[in-house]
Parts: C-alpha cells; sequence; structure tokens
C-alpha cells in the first residue's frame, strides 16, 4: 500500500475527513482537504516531517504509513523476497497448507526478525482468547513498536556507578584467581 492509501486507511479509521485532518497537519482551512487529497491519491507525496506529523495525529507509527510496495501481488512478492534474503523468512508446506516461517539459524537479523513475530503472535493469542480488545490490539499493531511489553526492543543504559561497580568486581575476580 503506498503511504498516501496508507493516511487514507488510518483518516477513516479515526472518523476523520480530509479537512479536519489537513487542518490538524497545519493546512490553511481553505485548502486542507485539497492537500489531504492529494497525498491521498498520491499525486503529492509529504515528506518525513510531515509524514511524522500526520502519524501522530492519526495515532500511529510513522512508520506504519511507509509500507513497502504491496500494492500489487508482483510488488508483495518481491517485498516477501526481500524479506528472505535479509531476514530468514522461508516459504514451506505444512499438510497441504503453504506457510511462511523465520530460519533462527540464518544469522542475527533472522533471529531479531523471529522474536518480532513472536511479539505480534503474543498480541494475536491475546486478542483470539479475549484478553484484549480488536482496539488494543490495533493500537499495539499501529503504534508498534512503542506498546510492545515483551522488553525485547528495549535499550538499557547503564548508569556509570553500575559500570564501575562491574569493572571492580572483575578486577576482584582477577585478583582472587
Amino acid at each position: 500500500m503506498a503511504i498516501g492509501e496508507r493516511i487514507q486507511f488510518f483518516r477513516k479509521l479515526r472518523g476523520m475527513t480530509q479537512k479536519y485532518l489537513g487542518t490538524q497537519v497545519g493546512f490553511p482551512e481553505k485548502s486542507a482537504d485539497v492537500r489531504l487529497a492529494q497525498y491521498e491519491t498520491g499525486t503529492r507525496t509529504p515528506k518525513a516531517d510531515m509524514t511524522a506529523a500526520l502519524a501522530n495525529i492519526l495515532d500511529v507509527s510513522p512508520l506504519a504509513l511507509s509500507v513497502p510496495d504491496i500494492d500489487s501481488y508482483l510488488g508483495l512478492m518481491h517485498t516477501l523476497f526481500t524479506l528472505e534474503d535479509r531476514y530468514g523468512l522461508k516459504i514451506c508446506e505444512c499438510d497441504g497448507e503453504v506457510h511462511l516461517r523465520v530460519d533462527v539459524f540464518q544469522g542475527k537479523e533472522a533471529a531479531r526478525f523471529h522474536e518480532m513475530l513472536c511479539a505480534w503472535g503474543e498480541q494475536a493469542a491475546k486478542l483470539k482468547s479475549g484478553e484484549i480488545s480488536k482496539e488494543d490490539y490495533d493500537r499495539w499493531r499501529y503504534r508498534y513498536p512503542e506498546f510492545d511489553t515483551t522488553g525485547h526492543w528495549h535499550k538499557v543504559i547503564p548508569s556509570q556507578g553500575l559500570s564501575d561497580m562491574l569493572v571492580e568486581e572483575l578486577n576482584k575476580d582477577k585478583k582472587g584467581k
């Protein structure tokens, strides 16, 4: 889906008009709907700062608006081929059905991709069991990784005190041997 189609998808999902969304990102009221229509039809492509502003108002990640070319089956297939090359995505057959899986042994990127898919699977299972609502599930997907609670993607920057303590403990171990 092109960025314009994604903007339109989320705008309609949020029940917004083109004029409303356009005025929220700062376009003059007289031309707000025309400017949004240009983005949605692909006549114009929003720059990064405008994409970020639109995403903020639509309550999604900017990444949710900038999806690769999946507008056609050929574009979708080439996106999947790229995922195979880069992230270890493999196609296989199981019980007469075609499945996609990640070969976690293809490298670090494949292992990370697998972890991300597992996090997605956890949310899908929660939705299926009724543990979360469809709105919660969609919020998780459209704001990913912001609302990912698996903890896989959180950067932890140790404090200088922690770093000093670890160095001190290592030095003690060296002296003790």
